[in-house]
């Protein structure tokens, strides 16, 4: 069965393919993987891929796109093929994301307070007064334990040659483990007999893990704080993730109609009257948080709440104003944050990155875009990117226009050849590109990152864009014991 799907793999050239060497050998660590599966029949494969598609939906996995201001539900598209790490390679990949979380967060505690790293010239002062995530009213605000990056998601690419690359930091609500944890449940019921045969790590610590962390953060000394998860609603393109973490936890899911603020303190409305709330695990934009402090318009968030985090009456998880961290005109400095601040060579790369903002690399990407991807320095989601080898010239000279209107707003990065992973697709394995966010938990006790992430993969072929609201899907990742 499997020598069938070999014959007909395709790989692209320039492409590290994660399972195969060449068209017709697979790497080591898929071995154990392959003799297993190969003993499937097609039309089981066929089957198992359905009932994937049943169990996804009938559970609610779903994600909003919005789409001429409508929302439509999707269920987020599942491959039954697992994407398999080595365990040296994820120890390299836990040390080099503890290495740029500790550097992130002390960037974040220093650029809030004394500022030493924009006196020495590290990080250009106009870089970070010109984002509009570094929010002033943050400066001098003790936050607990000193600790801003309590959850992150770090997107991880690999270069033709196999080469991790850091593609972004997410450092304010970042999304996706859900994702990761059905995924893992999903393949426990296609294949119950494979994980436990390929010696797989367990990602299913990570609700545990973050329950303990936010236990730890509550600033009153009781020993059942109360912790709520903040929800901007059923709306919201990631609600699913928002009550199945909070299911998980054993907190309330609340949006922010539910709190209310009294005498310096946070309180959820009950049936038996106000609670004091210690905790708030928040899913809701920094913009929306306050309307006496930011959007006077927003229904999301409480009036007053940012008066008792000042106080240190509450705690909120990722901490408030952390997008001046993974604004994409910063991410160009982290390598040298982690010199600045540790003392160390970084230990994953990042993209090459050129800031437009800056006349010479401007003209470089400008003489050069058709290998170039050009991204806003605070889009997500995949949205407003050109892909300067796919895009016409009416479309590429239109994006010049709108990055010569405001260049601090753009960054530019070479195209990389993300690597492909097989996926079953009609019946066959066919080559897809990839990504992949693991998630790293921050508490008291230090960094912990489960084994595993989300892997995201282009479902369009010949696509390099991997998200969700582009059309991509994700499948299970798996990493090895030693």
């Amino acid at each position: 069965m499997i020598e069938n799907f070999i014959k007909n793999y395709l790989n692209h050239p320039q492409t590290y393919d994660e399972m195969f060497l060449s068209s017709d050998q697979y790497r080591n660590h898929y071995q154990n993987f392959i003799k297993n599966f190969s003993k499937e029949s097609l039309e089981n494969l066929n089957k198992k891929e359905e009932l994937a598609k049943k169990l996804f939906m009938s559970q609610g996995i779903t994600f909003t796109v919005y789409d001429s201001g409508e929302g439509i539900e999707k269920i987020f598209p599942f491959d039954i093929i697992p994407r398999i790490i080595t365990s040296s390679e994820w120890a390299f990949i836990e040390k080099g994301i503890t290495q740029r979380l500790k550097a992130l967060n002390l960037f974040l505690k220093d650029v809030y307070s004394n500022q030493f790293i924009l006196k020495d010239k590290i990080v250009p002062i106009n870089v970070i007064y010109s984002c509009p995530h570094f929010l002033r009213e943050m400066h001098h605000v003790n936050v607990l334990h000193d600790i801003y990056i309590h959850i992150a998601g770090i997107d991880l690419i690999r270069d033709h040659d196999g080469t991790f690359y850091v593609l972004e930091d997410n450092l304010r609500t970042p999304s996706g483990v859900s994702y990761m944890l059905e995924n893992r449940e999903i393949t426990k019921r296609l294949f119950p007999d494979l994980i436990p045969q390929c010696g797989v790590r367990s990602v299913t610590e990570y609700p545990a893990i973050l329950y303990k962390n936010l236990m730890a953060l509550s600033p009153r000394a009781v020993s059942n704080p109360t912790i709520v998860l903040l929800s901007p609603g059923m709306y919201n393109s990631a609600y699913y993730e928002h009550t199945t973490l909070a299911r998980l936890m054993g907190v309330e899911l609340v949006e922010g109609r539910d709190l209310v603020v009294k005498n310096q303190k946070v309180f959820m409305k009950t049936t038996t009257g106000l609670q004091q709330v210690d905790v708030i695990y928040r899913r809701v934009d920094d913009d929306y948080l306050d309307p006496l402090v930011f959007n006077p318009n927003s229904v999301l968030g409480v009036a007053g709440l940012m008066g008792v985090y000042r106080k240190g009456n509450v705690a909120i998880v990722n901490a408030v104003g952390n997008g001046v961290a993974d604004d994409k005109a910063v991410y160009t400095y982290v390598p040298d944050m982690i010199k600045y601040y540790l003392n160390e060579e970084p230990i994953l790369k990042n993209v090459p990155t050129y800031q437009l903002s800056n006349r010479d690399e401007l003209d470089y990407v400008f003489a050069n875009i058709n290998e170039m991807v050009v991204k806003k320095t605070n889009g997500s989601g995949g949205y407003g990117m050109l892909m300067g080898h796919a895009a016409s010239e009416e479309e590429t000279e239109a994006y010049k226009i709108e990055i010569l209107k405001d260049p601090r707003n753009f960054i530019a990065q070479p195209t990389i050849s993300l690597s492909s992973a097989p996926c079953f697709i009609n019946g066959k394995l066919a080559p897809r590109r990839i990504d992949l966010r693991p998630f790293a938990l921050n508490g008291p006790d230090g960094i912990s990152i489960v084994p595993g992430g989300l892997t995201r993969v282009a479902l369009k072929e010949g696509s390099l864009v991997v998200n969700s609201s582009q059309g991509g899907g994700s499948k299970d990742t798996w990493v090895l014991t030693s």
